[in-house]
């Protein structure tokens, strides 16, 4: 057998062995969420769809969903906009001194410990009077989100025709009209991908939503949480398979809006 040959058999050993570890507890999970009885046990005794009609009889659980959904929206959103103005505006001017610090300053909120991240900020907005509401926890899971989007967004900046610009700027263009009519339609794919991963960031965050969140605010894993505290049952499961029904959703949409061939492109 040539070496070529063993090579590649020993990395696609290896890549399936990481995927079926990586998907293994993933199954585990959606297979307990079909349990019949109150105990989360693996394998399941019997299957039924009792808990995720608990679920959807649980005002609770769906209040939770319904704020998960609205703060991961508007992370996606806020995160977007700034990663990409970030991103845009570190191509253009990356020779100035202001440039080449926008890069480690979008890095520094991954570098931050999230509870430290949660516990300063539960400070910073109690003093503002604002805690508990949607604002603090979209503000808080853009801190996160932003520096994705802006690494995606720099490397999909990277490979645009600038010289797009200085056309369109000879046509008459202002900075904004180059930026809407000629930038981004260009690089919108890569906006899509940056926001759905902000959204997905937002959707699955945990710490600072635990210090930051309240009653009337609280989103899915905090719940999850809240209730893994005093019982361990197959809720816990059926929450864990929309988060991943959720996470594969998008995924799924990334791959049919932007074409995954264009992301790892972009990517590379």
């Amino acid at each position: 057998m040539h070496r070529e040959t063993l090579e590649t058999l020993a990395f696609r050993t290896g890549y399936l062995t990481l995927f079926a570890l990586l998907l293994l507890p993933l199954l585990v999970v959606v297979a307990t969420s079909f349990a019949a009885s109150g105990r989360l046990a693996f394998p399941p005794e019997s299957y039924s769809l009792v808990w995720y009609g608990e679920f959807f009889g649980d005002v609770r659980w769906l209040t939770a969903f319904e704020n998960s959904i609205i703060v991961g929206v508007g992370t996606a959103i806020l995160a977007t906009v700034l990663g990409v103005l970030a991103a845009f505006g570190q191509e253009i001017d990356d020779g100035s001194r202001i440039g080449s610090i926008v890069g480690p300053l979008v890095l520094i909120p991954l570098l931050i410990p999230p509870v430290i991240l949660g516990i300063t900020l539960l400070m910073y907005f109690s003093e503002l009077g604002i805690r508990g509401s949607y604002v603090t926890l979209v503000l808080a899971h853009t801190l996160w989100a932003t520096p994705l989007v802006y690494f995606v967004m720099r490397s999909v900046f990277s490979r645009f025709d600038w010289q797009q610009l200085d056309a369109a700027a000879d046509l008459g263009a202002g900075p904004i009209q180059s930026f809407v009519h000629v930038v981004l339609p260009n690089v919108k794919q890569g906006v899509f991908v940056g926001g759905l991963l902000a959204f997905i960031i937002s959707l699955q965050e945990f710490v600072m939503a635990l210090f930051l969140s309240t009653a009337s605010t609280e989103t899915i894993p905090v719940l999850a949480w809240t209730e893994i505290r005093q019982a361990l049952d197959p809720m816990v499961s059926v929450v864990s398979t929309f988060l991943i029904l959720f996470s594969l959703v998008a995924l799924v949409l990334a791959a049919l809006a932007t074409n995954l061939e264009w992301v790892s492109r972009q990517l590379s």
